[in-house]
């Protein structure tokens, strides 16, 4: 063979490696409303910047007539490129090809990809849209997913890692997603489930859809697996762009820092919290005011709506904000809200994120539902997870902070850098009526007027307890201050805390409440 014979050679190739399992099937999958592998990934890197790594590579099967069945690339792209110039490592699962089922070769290209992620400390970004395991591998494939969820875990909190469901994800593929640090799901085309419809309908005699089984918008409200749910592919590969922006490349570095930063009047916030202590209010309002202008970007947004975590930028800055919820379930914690919190957390602390904690919580959630599926061990995930990171950590309390969810919410005694609170903050045990049918019951009992006696005792426990005050005598609160005061106050202390140095006793791994 001639020099030119082996250029061409190499280019039909190259050619044939580009169009997956064929035309046709290209054409079924953009008549479904679904891009192509090779589509997503030009739209999500920068323009130019993916290089693949494999192209090649291709099964090694005989059995069940694979044999005769060859495709350059074996059902995934893997590479590497740029988003918005900073370095990602990227794998995009190809459905025209065997259904982007996961053979030995593709779990192979997938773990290489990983590892070269963990090895250069860049983010590693899966497009998921595979039918499972390829049967006809049988063991072969089933060691395959083992390889790469193994890989997950090693690279959990050393580089970000983010999976995109673009179509089916089921059986042991959705283990994956599950340890990686954040899912994103495009509604009405793609799911994940353990095991599909028709196995539930066998095993348990329940008729359900896919899409009500393990749709995006089941995950995103009902089950919490998937942070993230958008219209149509193109949106969801644009919000992985905006995650990253809040991120940093690894564990070893800081997130960006945007220069952007628009002055902004605070007088919003001395007006926000009603004369009314029960009556609600949405801590987005609060949040929007306090963070660099459209900055906040919410997680879990569907799940457990009684906490509100995402990120946002402090003077260009990145933070994790958790906050409560007044207007769902008075911003009560419950079991949901504990895992969405601790969640996010943790993942801040990973990856040097400062924390920001707004408190207005009544207390845990009473009741035979919560006690009984575990609100004692849910609760405790979000207590490990404050007291366990070592990021720069701030709380304000806004308004109530009661029993041991003030405790919980990023209190001093668990490590908080910085405690502000508001004039209008009622920081005690329980709240001022429960409190006054406890302490005087006898008084109560014994009076003419029991019911006036009870509304005098209120106001004598809210007078000395109901405020700040106590708190900020012991200490407990740094300053008391006026929320028009707050975004100043924050900008301020998170410059202190920037060098910010602690060392947690050496352990291999603590045993968090799971």
């Amino acid at each position: 063979m001639t020099r030119e014979e082996k250029f061409k050679e190499l280019a039909r190739k190259n050619a044939e490696s580009k169009i997956g399992g064929g035309e046709k099937r290209i054409e079924a999958q953009h008549k479904k409303g679904k891009l192509t592998a090779r589509e997503r990934i030009d739209i999500l890197l920068d323009s130019g910047s993916f290089e693949e790594i494999a192209p090649f590579k291709m099964h090694r099967t005989k059995d069940f007539g694979l044999d005769k069945e060859y495709y350059l690339g074996d059902g995934v792209i893997t590479g590497y490129g740029n988003i918005n110039g900073r370095l990602v490592f990227v794998y995009s699962q190809d459905f025209t090809v065997f259904g982007g089922s996961l053979s030995e070769a593709h779990a192979e290209k997938i773990v290489r990809i990983m590892e070269l992620a963990m090895e250069n400390g860049a983010p590693v970004i899966g497009l998921n849209d595979s039918g499972g395991a390829r049967i006809q591998e049988g063991v072969l494939s089933l060691a395959g997913y083992a390889d790469i969820f193994y890989r997950n875990t090693r690279a959990s909190g050393v580089i970000p890692q983010i999976s995109a469901i673009m179509g089916p994800c089921a059986g042991g593929a959705v283990y994956s997603p599950a340890i990686t640090d954040f899912i994103m799901m495009v509604e009405n085309s793609s799911y994940m489930f353990v095991t599909g419809p028709n196995v539930v309908k066998t095993v348990t005699h329940e008729e359900v859809s896919s899409e009500d089984l393990g749709g995006a918008l089941t995950h995103a409200s009902k089950s919490g697996v998937t942070h993230f749910t958008y219209e149509n592919e193109v949106v969801c590969l644009q919000n992985i762009k905006t995650l990253l922006s809040y991120i940093p490349q690894n564990c070893e570095e800081e997130a960006p820092v945007s220069t952007e930063v628009v002055a902004r009047d605070q007088s919003p916030l001395d007006e926000i919290i009603p004369e009314n202590p029960n009556q609600p209010y949405d801590m987005r309002e609060v949040i929007d005011v306090l963070v660099d202008e459209d900055s906040f970007y919410e997680v879990h947004k569907d799940y457990a709506q009684n906490i509100v975590v995402g990120f946002a930028r402090m003077d260009g800055k990145s933070v994790g904000v958790v906050g409560n919820q007044p207007s769902v379930l008075a911003g009560v914690l419950d079991i949901d809200s504990s895992k969405k919190g601790a969640r996010f957390v943790r993942f801040c602390d990973a990856f040097n994120i400062p924390l920001l904690v707004l408190v207005d919580v009544p207390g845990f959630l009473p009741g035979t539902d919560q006690e009984w599926n575990g609100i004692i061990t849910n609760g405790a995930k979000l207590l490990y997870a404050f007291s366990e990171a070592t990021v720069p950590k701030i709380t304000v309390i806004t308004r109530k902070a009661y029993g041991g969810a003030y405790d919980v919410m990023n209190s001093k005694h668990i490590g908080a850098d910085m405690n502000y609170a508001w004039p209008m903050a009622e920081i005690a045990v329980m709240g001022a009526k429960g409190a006054a049918e406890i302490i005087f019951k006898k008084e109560i009992a014994e009076a003419e007027n029991p019911a006036k006696k009870l509304d005098e005792k209120i106001e004598e426990y809210t007078n000395k307890f109901a405020n700040p005050y106590r708190a900020a005598h012991r200490g407990f609160v740094d300053e008391v201050i006026l929320p028009s005061q707050t975004r100043e106050k924050l900008i301020r202390a998170y410059k202190m805390l920037e060098n910010k140095v602690v060392n947690l006793p050496k352990k291999k791994h603590g045993n968090i409440p799971l």
